[in-house]
């Protein structure tokens, strides 16, 4: 199956996007898990054909003129994670849900820390919106560890926190 990637120089920094046939398969927004990819992946080559409509949709994105991405996904994970990706899409702009309120619309009240482990999981950041999901309290919380500036450049972006 063909693998590429592509690059995207967002205000947040180099976002690459990686994709095979089926879909959008990753997004890398900090560039130690870049390299750390490319160090495991070393066949992949750009690809701007398999690459190019996501990163015009980032690019919109970030211009303030896409809300909802439409593009196809090529998601690896299992059963319970996917559920939780398939609920962080329906969070809309410029809102946000605290993990509980996740963990809620997947039916499943109590599993709210696995809900957190699955957003750490979740290899298609912006895209689908793990960016969106905050503490109870209203904190920033949980970002890629503890990369919690990203999240708050994202929901800037959408207006929902006033720089």
């Amino acid at each position: 199956m063909k693998i590429g990637y592509g690059q995207y120089q967002s205000p947040i920094g180099t976002i690459r996007v990686i994709a095979d046939e089926s879909g959008i398969k990753r997004i890398e927004i900090f560039d130690d898990q870049w390299e750390e990819y490319l160090k495991n992946n070393p066949e992949i080559v750009e690809n701007q054909e398999l690459c190019g409509e996501a990163i015009r949709q980032l690019d919109e994105y970030f211009n303030g003129k896409r809300k909802q991405f439409d593009l196809p996904l090529s998601i690896e994970g299992t059963d319970f994670r996917k559920k939780v990706w398939k609920a962080l899409l329906t969070i809309p702009y410029g809102e946000v849900r605290s993990y509980a309120e996740v963990a809620e619309l997947i039916g499943n009240p109590k599993a709210v820390r696995a809900v957190g482990q699955a957003n750490k999981a979740n290899q298609i950041p912006i895209i689908i919106p793990c960016h969106r999901v905050i503490g109870k309290s209203g904190d920033l919380v949980g970002y890629a560890g503890n990369r919690t500036s990203f999240k708050e450049k994202l929901l800037e972006a959408e207006g929902f926190l006033q720089n």
